[in-house]
């Protein structure tokens, strides 16, 4: 991406080499928690550690740096998710807790990453739709098939709504990890014989995503 052009004569600011990711890594946390309208470029620079100069010859502006940010994280997502889905839907019930349990430490490891994409479908859901249409559903139709497969097989359940699972699993794990903090601490005791609040909350979520999927074997 272009940076800012500088005055003749006068050098580029002085930056790190991996300046634009911390650039972006720290955008990213402060845009989850603050909000874009509630962070400021110098805000971004002051984490970084540089000047705002500096931050200005990696992205021309506030909202380049945001779509940045945007195009970041679903981009890593998108090489892990579709992979994830499928290959839970194609080995079955005995290993779907696993490969979904991968999809939900994505969010786990940096619950930032859900509270941005959270926040940014509330406060800007028409350019969210575009990015999700671009980013996640191309991927959708192609689990939804190794589901009706599974559905063929006798694995998985008629009754359910390919397309409309993946979404839901996609949301509910989301929107749990960008709330996970507020409403499993205040509503689930810190010390549990079943484990900490978050083990909980995980553990909850992916027997539920498997067992809404998955038919029991005897049953109709």
């Amino acid at each position: 991406m272009a940076g800012v052009s500088q005055p003749s004569g006068l050098p580029a600011p002085s930056v790190a080499p991996d300046a634009r990711r911390q650039l972006i890594d720290a955008a990213l946390r402060l845009f989850a928690n603050r909000g874009f309208d509630g962070t400021s470029l110098q805000d971004i620079a002051d984490v970084v550690g540089i000047r705002k100069a500096s931050l200005l010859y990696h992205f021309e502006s506030k909202e380049q740096l945001r779509l940045a940010v945007l195009d970041h994280l679903l981009s890593v997502w998108n090489e892990g998710l579709p992979r994830l889905l499928v290959a839970a839907a194609r080995t079955g019930a005995p290993r779907f807790s696993s490969v979904i349990g991968e999809l939900v430490r994505f969010f786990d490891e940096d619950p930032n990453r859900a509270r941005l994409l959270l926040r940014e479908s509330l406060d800007r859901g028409e350019d969210m739709r575009k990015r999700l249409q671009t980013f996640v559903a191309p991927w959708v139709g192609v689990v939804a098939e190794y589901i009706r497969d599974g559905q063929k097989a006798g694995d998985i359940d008629a009754h359910v709504d390919p397309e409309a699972y993946v979404v839901q699993i996609v949301h509910m794990v989301v929107s749990g990890m960008a709330t996970a903090a507020n409403f499993d601490h205040a509503l689930l005791p810190p010390s549990h014989p079943l484990g900490t609040p978050d083990e909980r909350h995980t553990r909850e979520l992916i027997r539920i995503a498997r067992a809404s999927l998955f038919r029991e074997r005897g049953t109709l």
